[in-house]
């Protein structure tokens, strides 16, 4: 009798494990919906000037993050780059003992790298939130996420030589990211008091 119990019991925590799991998943916030949750920890500057982008600008860092799956609401900007750079490391390392697998599987994990809390706009400056600065996002995101996603593809095919060369395209969008955008590495104000 106990072990009909127990195996009840199992079943039941199972069930319950497998509901969760989906509710969790069905309720993964859209991209508008995760912009909201994010806009209501901005300070009122930042929250001002990211109303302030046009609809186009919007929409575009909108299909930014609606590229990624992973968001986080602890870590931060620094923190995500230090978790891009292993997987640059882990596919660069790959590649040079032509592991084809481990190269893909670590370029997707980087072109699907984590947003950050808060997303990507408390870790500009005020002054670069606008249409101008923001305009150049899709161009580097296709450098670094797009050059990993091919490279993903070159490494499943077995053609290193490609994938090498995506590798290249990846490390130069991510400095031209850096060279444009990066003041104090991984230091925001823009966030509300007990955000950082």
């Amino acid at each position: 009798m106990r072990s009909i119990a127990t195996r009840a019991g199992l079943a039941a925590a199972l069930a319950g494990a497998l509901m969760l799991g989906g509710a969790a998943t069905a309720q993964q916030p859209n991209p508008q919906q995760q912009m909201k949750q994010m806009m209501k920890m901005y300070k009122p500057e930042l929250r001002k000037r990211v109303m302030q982008l046009s609809p186009e600008t919007k929409k575009q860092v909108l299909q930014i993050l609606s590229q990624h799956t992973r968001h986080s609401n602890r870590v931060t900007f620094r923190q995500v780059m230090h978790e891009v750079l292993a997987d640059y490391q882990a596919i660069a390392a790959a590649i040079a003992t032509d592991n084809g697998e481990a190269a893909a599987e670590a370029a997707r994990r980087l072109a699907n790298h984590k947003i950050p809390k808060g997303g990507l706009f408390p870790y500009f400056t005020l002054d670069q939130i606008n249409d101008e600065d923001m305009g150049v996002l899709p161009g580097m995101n296709a450098a670094v996420e797009g050059s990993a996603r091919k490279l993903a593809e070159a490494a499943d095919k077995g053609d290193m030589a490609s994938a090498a060369g995506y590798l290249d395209d990846i490390m130069s969008g991510c400095v031209a990211c850096h060279q444009k955008f990066r003041g104090t590495p991984g230091t925001t104000d823009m966030l509300m008091s007990g955000g950082q």
